[in-house]
Parts: structure tokens; sequence; C-alpha cells
């Protein structure tokens, strides 16, 4: 089975999948958003004119997690059985870490990615009235398992 994401003639297409076996998948991404001290201090006192920073992107990285092959061309529509977005504030900056679980033919790396990048821009969108400095930082993927390939992780 050829995997590649270009044909013979050049083209882009999608994956085919088709000949892989259903199973259960996991990817956990993280990135961060750097910000002023004052703006950390908005977003733990819940005085964002905007409402409720985390809590509306959580609510949206989830939502991308969910849209991801409307948003990648050539990436599989799957569906997830879990999507979960988290937030740790440290300092001058919001960890953002998502973790996804599918059971599917293919990875969700992709939704994981989406989630935390999603997540991200919203903060930048509801904070960026206060502070334009804003810069959102190392979104990777941190770990999957599942599939033929098994357990991924990064080292650091």
């Amino acid at each position: 089975m050829n995997l590649s994401h270009i044909d013979e003639d050049g083209n882009a297409r999608m994956v085919d999948v088709s000949q892989k076996k259903i199973s259960k998948r996991v990817a956990i991404a993280e990135g961060y958003v750097h910000m002023k001290r004052e703006t950390i201090s908005m977003i733990k006192t819940g005085t964002a004119k905007k409402g409720n920073v985390l809590t509306t992107a959580k609510i949206a990285g989830i939502m991308a997690a969910k849209k991801t092959s409307e948003l990648i061309p050539l990436c599989h529509n799957i569906s997830l059985d879990h999507v979960d977005v988290n937030f740790e504030i440290i300092e001058d900056h919001v960890k953002i870490t998502s973790a996804v679980t599918c059971s599917a033919k293919t990875g969700a790396e992709m939704e994981a990615l989406t989630a935390v990048t999603v997540a991200a821009l919203t903060i930048y969108d509801m904070c960026k009235a206060v502070d334009r400095a804003i810069v959102i930082k190392d979104i990777c993927l941190l770990e999957k398992r599942g599939g033929k390939s098994g357990v991924w992780k990064r080292e650091e």
C-alpha cells in the first residue's frame, strides 16, 4: 500500500487508509501563549471585556478538533471519542495542552494540534485589545499512541 501524499503525476491526494485496522489512538499536543503579566492577571481575575478567556478558549479548541478535516486539506475526517483542552498559567504565559482520543484507522495528531492552535488564537483574540504583543509559540505534538507505529513521545 502506497501511503504517499503525492501521486505519480505529482498531484496531492488523500492517503488511502482503507486497508488499515481500526485501533484506539491518542494524541497529546501543547503550545504556549506569552503575554504581559497584566494580561495574565486579567485572565486570572476574569476581567476581560469579552468574557471568561480560558472557558471560551477551551470550547474553541474542542470545536476546532472536531472540525480539523474541514480546515486541513487532505486530512481524514475521524470520529472523536474525547477531546480535552487544559490550561496552566505560569507567570507570563499560558501553557495549553490538548488530548484527543479516537477509535479510527488513522491518528488524531492533527486534531490535537488544531485544538491547541485554535485555543491559543482564541486567547489572543480575547486579549489583543489590551496586549498587542502576545506571542503564540512552540505548538508541538508531545505524544501519540495507537496504530501500526505504536507509541511515540517527544524527547526533550
